[in-house]
């Protein structure tokens, strides 16, 4: 079975992530075979809470060619599977300034469903993502050192 693995790399360097939930996605045949395939991206998408249900927004699956004339729109709402107490939790902390809802990863699981990390995030200050690459340069620098 091929590992999918469609990543936001961005989002730990520019997000401080406060809560990960693990959900289901909403997808048309024709996206999850695009998906299964690897052309899909989550680079700049978000999500929001509209009615009680959590909705993953400008993410990109890109049209399967195989698939019908009349695909659906590659930037398209989704609509993300999670329990009730979890979007009741989302929608009360969301109503904390600064607080988003940013897709970490897109996934295949084992029984064959795409699913979604999404994570409950405040965005970082310029100084807070100096200080993470100067952490991170530090840390090269020692596992360098251990090496010789």
């Amino acid at each position: 079975m091929n590992k999918i693995n469609i990543k936001n790399k961005k989002a730990n360097f520019e997000y401080e992530l406060i809560d990960k939930f693990e959900a289901g996605m909403k997808l048309t045949g024709a996206e999850i075979k695009s998906i299964r395939a690897g052309k899909a991206s989550i680079n700049e998408a978000y999500c929001l809470v509209k009615n009680s249900e959590v909705w993953i927004r400008s993410m990109h699956v890109s049209p399967y060619d195989p698939a019908s004339y009349n695909n659906e729109s590659p930037t398209r709402d989704r609509k993300l599977l999670l329990n009730k107490k979890e979007i009741e939790k989302l929608e009360k902390e969301l109503k904390n300034k600064g607080l988003t809802i940013i897709p970490l990863k897109v996934f295949i699981s084992d029984s064959g469903f795409a699913k979604i990390n999404i994570a409950l995030a405040r965005g970082k200050k310029m100084h807070d993502k100096r200080q993470d690459l100067k952490e991170k340069d530090d840390k090269r620098a020692m596992d360098r050192a251990m090496k010789i």
